[in-house]
């Protein structure tokens, strides 16, 4: 019986400028790897009829479900300063949208499942290493805490891709409450079509910010979601690593995880993407980065904004201006739960970067390190470290009289992360056709917070063989 999924599509209904129509890329032999039952359970899907042949089968893209309205959204973007005024889906096809248990509603996209109009030449395909990844890193981004899309399946094809050589295929099935970028709004504006930046704006706000009344408390709206967003990748050492405007999501959740990773010893200039070669979205740059390109989203929203530009430029200007301060809040939020302070002002940023240029002096491991402060143990990795005793004594004196601060410091420095060794051993563990590394990861991960012996191992920082130094696209 084939796969009936509840859609309730919208996007579809925009002007075709909007997408690319696109088909179904039938597979070899379709297998599933991976199913997110919780998640599928929130979207009203039944995980039995995920897993039956019929689901599978669509799942790998091999075929269309009753009610899907397959589509391939068009956007332009700015890849590392560089742009393209044509992008576009060019290896994942929308499904279509359902509303979830929530209320909320969620497109379900197909990421690797063959050509579309916007592939410029790809074979929109995906291989078996940057599915897991997102599977792995996306799913426990969920878990932190932190806006993002999510995981429903991955698939293998049965079938290799060529990359630098023959690697095995597969399909992730990708959830996210819309996927609407910066570069779906430059797309638009590059093309001088005030018509369709009407609609897309009208969109976005019934979307994503329904107490948004125009265009300008729109970009405001963005503004403030990506000043949580990145203060929140911040608190856990991540660094995306491709933070193209195409890959900036204005509803501010994590969208596109190519080379993305989790930092191991701490370091403010860390890179780990082959393809960022000047450090441009390294760790300490994100916060500039994400400026640079809100920046583009309010070029392309100053017709709507004002006609007169001359009006519009200042009053984005001013917003743009103040995006330092709204970040320094919401910074101070997520580093002050770290460091126990509930109630942090600014008077405790020093307290706070102090301990953060003293793992970086060490190369301490990021991770390890706050939850060992959290557990009120002395970071061993600092002991050493000239200055820390004393830090360590005043951190102790001004944490005497807040409330639970250990508790509040617990909830907010995870204990298991996706580290890159670990992934790594989970894709080389799955080519070879074993997945219980990946069950077991992903099993850590679920509760980041929560210590368990069973996955103690799981906290280590690579050794010097296990290191990696790169993260590569998966394209």
């Amino acid at each position: 019986m084939p796969l009936i999924i509840a859609f309730d599509n919208s996007y579809a209904t925009l002007p075709d400028k909007f997408y690319a129509r696109v088909g179904t890329t039938p597979v070899r032999a379709p297998k599933l790897l991976a199913l997110n039952e919780e998640l599928a359970y929130n979207l009203g899907l039944d995980p039995d009829d995920l897993r039956s042949p019929d689901g599978v089968t669509v799942l790998s893209g091999s075929a269309k479900p009753k009610g899907a309205d397959l589509i391939a959204q068009a956007y332009a973007g700015h890849q590392f300063g560089g742009w393209s005024p044509q992008l576009g889906d060019g290896r994942a096809m929308m499904l279509g949208e359902v509303i979830d248990r929530n209320g909320i509603r969620q497109d379900i996209q197909l990421k690797g499942s063959g050509r579309t109009p916007f592939s410029r030449g790809g074979d929109g395909k995906a291989w078996l290493g940057p599915v897991l990844r997102e599977y792995v890193i996306s799913e426990a981004m969920h878990a932190l805490g932190i806006p993002t899309t999510r995981a429903l399946a991955a698939v293998a094809t049965g079938e290799d891709v060529m990359r630098d050589t023959a690697l095995p295929g597969a399909v992730l099935t990708r959830v996210s409450s819309s996927h609407i970028r910066v570069g779906t709004f430059q797309y638009f504006a590059a093309r001088n079509d005030t018509e369709a930046l009407e609609i897309l704006v009208k969109y976005t706000i019934e979307r994503h910010y329904p107490d948004a009344e125009n265009a300008f408390d729109l970009f405001q709206s963005v503004i403030t979601a990506q000043a949580k967003l990145i203060a929140k990748w911040m608190g856990v050492g991540f660094i995306h690593g491709v933070m193209n405007t195409d890959n900036t999501h204005v509803g501010g959740i994590t969208i596109d995880y190519g080379p993305c990773a989790f930092m191991d010893g701490y370091n403010p200039a860390q890179v780990y993407s082959s393809i960022d070669r000047n450090g441009r979205y390294a760790y300490d740059q994100q916060p500039n980065i994400i400026v640079w390109n809100l920046a583009q989203l309010a070029t392309s929203l100053l017709p709507l904004i004002d006609p007169d530009e001359k009006r519009a430029i200042p009053l984005v200007t001013d917003v743009l201006n103040a995006f330092e301060t709204r970040f320094s809040t919401e910074w101070l939020k997520v580093f002050g739960a770290k460091f126990g302070l509930k109630d942090a002002t600014q008077k405790d940023t020093p307290l706070m970067r102090e301990f953060l240029s003293f793992l970086a002096e060490a190369n301490a491991d990021y991770t390890n390190s706050f939850r060992e402060l959290a557990d009120d143990v002395p970071v061993k990795s600092l002991i050493n470290i000239a200055g820390y005793a004393d830090w360590f004594k005043r951190w102790t004196d001004r944490i005497k009289t807040v409330p639970d601060a250990h508790k509040t410091m617990q909830a907010a420095s995870p204990v298991y992360i996706p580290r890159n060794h670990q992934i790594e051993a989970v894709i080389d563990a799955a080519v070879n056709g074993d997945m219980s590394l990946f069950q077991r990861l992903h099993t850590a991960l679920n509760t980041p917070f929560t210590a368990i012996g069973a996955y103690a191992d799981l906290t280590a920082p690579p050794k010097e063989s296990e290191t990696v130094y790169q993260t590569f696209c998966g394209t």
